[in-house]
């Protein structure tokens, strides 16, 4: 019997994770009676009753596994170790606790994977949310698309049900703050698009809010392209350029008698404040890069992880094996 893993972070979701367990179950006993199901949560310590019953789940269902972080580090970085606990035979990347990615495509997802497809990805076509952050998604992976090798489908996240010669390939890159669906666009394999609704949520407080949005878009600019500091080389010679052929100008103006030739000291403040600001602008970029590789280098493990729930310690053990490029460290309890 095939087996299909969904993985599932969360934070502070007391109000959900149960209800979202159920509903994959139902999925599987309904629609999926011929899979067996695995269900991994990852929560990222939360500070509600979260852990407390996601133990009590975990007791009464085999099925669900649970690992509790000792801190919280991230929905990329939780989910990425995630994934290392994933023994199935396809994996839904990501499933979010709030179910505003519809589980009820599951099904669906499986049957194209079935027919050959490595990778079925849902595309959220349609998004309940603000005319505001719709347009700043589109501006954003229009400018990732721009500046990247390969193209990372608009509108595509974690919702993706990936085989496992996939998931093997996504596990061996070694990414402090791993891009997951740059990652898995980065591998290739054969891949159809699925799109759905995005739907609003129902219960409880997102926790993504914009200057994590604006993180998580920064990292995934910053770890696919060099274009940013191709563009600084090239701004630089335009500058450079610019104002060579301005001081020539200024220098034929002013002995020609010409009221064009620029007076005063505003001129001088103006190219000053401007040439300021693109230095700046610069030093900033080069230190995004920086930055990325400082914590790179220093390696680390990427999720120290508290606790393990129904993972057999042999299991835990081969992992690192499975996937050696991707440092955890877990605390003895």
């Amino acid at each position: 019997m095939k087996k299909i893993t969904i993985v599932s972070p969360c934070f502070n979701e007391e109000d959900n994770v149960e209800i979202c367990a159920r509903t994959v179950r139902e999925i599987f006993e309904r629609d999926l009676p011929g899979y067996q199901r695995e269900h991994v949560f990852i929560d990222n310590s939360s500070t509600d009753r979260t852990v407390e019953i996601l133990r009590a789940m975990a007791a009464a269902d085999p099925a669900i596994r649970v690992v509790v972080n000792a801190r919280n580090f991230g929905v990329f970085r939780s989910t990425f170790n995630g994934l290392r606990h994933a023994t199935g035979d396809a994996i839904l990347v990501m499933l979010p606790v709030d179910l505003q990615d519809p589980p009820e495509l599951l099904p669906e997802f499986v049957s194209l994977w079935e027919q050959g497809y490595e990778v079925v990805a849902g595309a959220r076509s349609t998004r309940e949310e603000t005319f505001a952050l719709r347009t700043a998604r589109k501006i954003f992976y229009r400018i990732v698309n721009a500046l990247s090798d390969f193209e990372i489908s608009p509108d595509v996240g974690e919702f993706q049900l990936v085989d496992r010669k996939v998931l093997d390939a996504v596990l061996a890159h070694n990414d402090q703050y791993p891009y997951i669906r740059g990652i898995i666009a980065s591998v290739g394999f054969r891949r159809i698009i699925l799109p759905y609704t995005w739907r609003a949520r129902k219960r409880g407080v997102s926790k993504h809010n914009l200057l994590m949005l604006i993180d998580q878009a920064m990292n995934a600019i910053f770890s696919f392209t060099r274009a940013p500091m191709r563009f600084c080389t090239f701004a630089g010679i335009g500058i450079s350029v610019f104002c060579i052929l301005f001081s020539i100008f200024s220098v034929l103006a002013y002995f020609l008698g010409s009221a064009m030739a620029p007076r005063g000291t505003t001129t001088i403040i103006v190219s000053l404040f401007f040439l300021s600001g693109v230095q700046l602008f610069f030093i900033g970029m080069l230190g995004e890069y920086i930055t990325s590789i400082h914590s790179q280098v220093r390696g680390g493990p990427m999720v120290i992880e508290k606790e393990r729930i129904n993972i057999p310690e042999a299991e835990a053990e081969a992992e690192p094996s499975r996937s050696r490029n991707t440092p955890v460290r877990r605390i003895k309890a």
